[in-house]
């Protein structure tokens, strides 16, 4: 971890000493050790620029109480003195939105400007961090007065009405959607009608900062056989700890598959197979969670791979690739 640290220190002091009010991100697939990296890092730079430096949770999953073994959630003791903000804070039946994390981000950001701090923000959750790092504009709130109602006409038809209102205010937005695909049917007409304009003219869109608002941006990076080899253990570590367990008493408090936070893979196979009673064997059931967690770390690779305000560290350290 020291290697690492001292080869992208440089270019991270340079940019510390000319930011007015610094950002950091540290990005990258999932099981890559951002946890650990971010918290050596977050102690090195309070030591080296005498300034606090603080950690804002970007996982979607840790935003939830209950749920710590399955999202691999850093422990008091990991954090190693070092204060973590958006963890649990919703319960999981709550609905975490892209627009809600990035007002709630970037308030705990503002606040420690005003201290004189440096916020590190950590997380593999793709929109999350984007809503922060970059100015991204979101989709207006859903009205449910107006779901409901589209909902309704979509049943009466079978979406072929919403379809034909789609393509009268937006062909473009029509071309792409399926008329039986009806959660982006209704959601896109939703859109419209709050906003007054296209769905392409409304969400999403994002522009890089510049200036003193640019982020530093660190993606840490592992070769493809030993990232499978970490989610394959942290799958078995983590069912090793109680993961079932930990689901157990999620349901047994009245939660199920279908709220929000137990809607991610992993908790959702977990879930369903205790309440299913499924034959399939915990060895299964495991390697089937290991293998979407893979897909999962591909996707997150493939959003962050073309952004070029990333500087990459291959863990461990391979110094010829940045």
């Amino acid at each position: 971890m020291q290697e690492a640290l001292a080869h992208i220190w440089p270019g991270l002091a340079a940019y510390l000493v000319g930011s007015k009010n610094p950002l950091l991100a540290i990005v990258g697939p999932t099981a890559g050790g951002k946890t650990a990296f971010s918290i050596a890092l977050a102690q090195h730079i309070a030591e080296q620029t005498d300034r606090p430096c603080e950690i804002i949770n970007a996982d979607s999953r840790q935003l939830y109480t209950g749920m710590d073994i399955g999202t691999a959630k850093v422990t008091a003791t990991e954090m190693c003195g070092i204060p973590h903000h958006l963890l649990d804070v919703l319960h999981p039946d709550a609905e975490a939105t892209a627009g809600w994390y990035q007002k709630a981000a970037r308030c705990v950001i503002a606040d420690l400007h005003a201290r004189g701090g440096i916020p590190i923000l950590v997380g593999g959750s793709m929109l999350y961090v984007s809503t922060v790092i970059d100015d991204l504009t979101l989709a207006p709130p859903t009205d449910p007065a107006m779901r409901s109602a589209l909902l309704a006409a979509y049943e009466r038809d079978g979406g072929i009405t919403l379809h034909r209102r789609l393509r009268q205010m937006d062909p473009e937005a029509a071309k792409g959607i399926h008329v039986r695909n009806k959660p982006r049917l209704v959601r896109a007409v939703e859109i419209c009608e709050l906003c007054g304009e296209p769905v392409s003219a409304a969400v999403p869109r994002h522009e890089l900062r510049q200036g003193n608002q640019t982020p530093y941006i660190i993606g840490i990076s592992r070769t493809r056989v030993h990232l499978h080899e970490r989610i394959a253990l942290r799958v078995h570590d983590m069912f090793a700890a109680g993961w079932i367990d930990e689901v157990r008493q999620l349901l047994q408090n009245g939660y199920t598959a279908e709220h929000p936070g137990l809607k991610s893979h992993g908790y959702r196979d977990i879930a369903q197979f205790l309440q299913q009673g499924s034959t399939v064997s915990l060895d299964i059931l495991q390697e089937h969670i290991a293998a979407k967690t893979r897909q999962y770390a591909r996707r997150q690779l493939s959003w962050w791979r073309h952004d070029s305000r990333i500087h990459w560290l291959t863990l461990p350290l391979i110094p010829s690739r940045d």
